[in-house]
């Protein structure tokens, strides 16, 4: 039924959209169980996007416990908190695969050298496109965050100046 016992997806998960459900759905898809890392607190400094105002790890962990509860995934779903970009996902030996989106694939290959490194067989990249918004545009935690759109892409006010 699966291709892979096990996969693995990681991000920050804030604000909760579209985008990140896509990325879980495929996950669930392809794996018998699902490794989920989230962003600690403390990794944020070390992402390269907006992290003014990125939702406390309770806040985006409550959201996505919720939604994979609502899901019925739960019972298949391993979540550990990331201190580092890889997490456990450069040491285990179970897993088979990583989801990813065109914006975290890049990071995929980097942890495919890290495991070569360790002697460790790579992980097969499953990328899925991203969900666009109403613009045209990947939904966007950030434009969300500012109110230009909701959740699901829908257009909410005319995007801030840059």
């Amino acid at each position: 039924m699966w291709k892979f016992r096990k996969v693995v997806v990681g991000g920050t998960f804030d604000y909760l959209h579209d985008g990140h459900v896509a990325i879980l759905s495929k996950a669930f898809e392809t794996g018998e169980r699902v490794m989920v890392g989230v962003c600690s607190d403390e990794m944020q400094e070390l992402l390269r996007k907006d992290s003014t105002g990125i939702q406390p790890l309770a806040i985006r962990m409550w959201a996505l416990l919720d939604l994979l509860r609502q899901r019925g995934w739960l019972a298949r779903t391993q979540v550990t908190v990331l201190s580092d970009p890889f997490g456990p996902a450069a040491s285990d030996r179970e897993l088979g695969a990583i989801i990813v989106s065109p914006e975290t694939r890049a990071r995929a290959e980097e942890l495919n050298k890290l495991r070569a490194s360790k002697g460790l067989a790579p992980l097969e990249i499953v990328e899925i496109p991203f969900v666009l918004a109403e613009d045209g545009h990947p939904i966007s935690s950030i434009k969300i965050r500012y109110g230009e759109q909701d959740t699901h892409g829908k257009l909410l006010k005319h995007p801030r100046v840059q």
